[in-house]
């Protein structure tokens, strides 16, 4: 995925909504401390990943009583004047809409999990700016996926540093009855594999 572009000046929500209603899903609009960030849509390998994490989340979710995973476009404002897009995240159970008369981005105003899967271009955005975002609005774990490198980074709220993985990424969130393993060497073959059959 390519950099995530910047403008000069002071972005509102509505200036950003109307932007995404001109252009639908790409490029994607994300809006943080008044400064607008574009992302161009992303190439296959970060789609190939989002898709496989995606896969291995939501039967996990399914099975817990946390919450649902998702995966971008969204539209989240976690936060009053911000709009966020992760490529994966997992919506409380308690936020999610009792009826179908109303879903919508608006609902959301905590996550269990926010997932960026970077690009050489978006390390200082993902790693610094969102981190501290997720984490500041109360998000319960922040995970940077590095393809290149073939790893994870886990951040919470309590740790100044990531854990940092390369073997078996081990997830408990709370309320969960088991614990979610994701054996990252495979994951990441499984990605490559896929990239391959196209």
């Amino acid at each position: 995925m390519g950099m995530p572009a910047r403008t000069e000046r002071r972005w509102t929500t509505a200036d950003v909504r109307d932007l995404m209603d001109e252009s639908r899903a790409w490029p994607r609009y994300e809006l943080l401390n008044g400064e607008l960030l574009v992302t161009p849509a992303p190439g296959w390998s970060h789609q190939m990943a989002i898709q496989e994490l995606t896969a291995i989340l939501r039967p996990y979710c399914d099975r817990e009583p946390i919450g649902i995973a998702v995966n971008s476009p969204s539209d989240l404002e976690l936060r009053p004047g911000t709009i966020t897009q992760p490529d994966v995240f997992v919506v409380p159970n308690s936020l999610l809409p009792e009826t179908d008369e109303h879903v919508g981005w608006d609902l959301v105003k905590a996550l269990v999990l926010a997932v960026e899967v970077i690009s050489p271009s978006s390390v200082h955005t993902d790693r610094v700016e969102k981190r501290e975002f997720y984490l500041g609005a109360g998000v319960s774990e922040y995970w940077v996926m590095d393809l290149e490198a073939r790893m994870v980074e886990l951040w919470t709220p309590e740790r100044d540093t990531p854990l940092v993985t390369r073997g078996i990424l081990r997830w408990t969130p709370l309320g969960a009855r088991s614990e979610l393993l994701i054996d990252l060497p495979t994951f990441f073959e499984d990605v490559s594999a896929r990239l391959r059959r196209r």
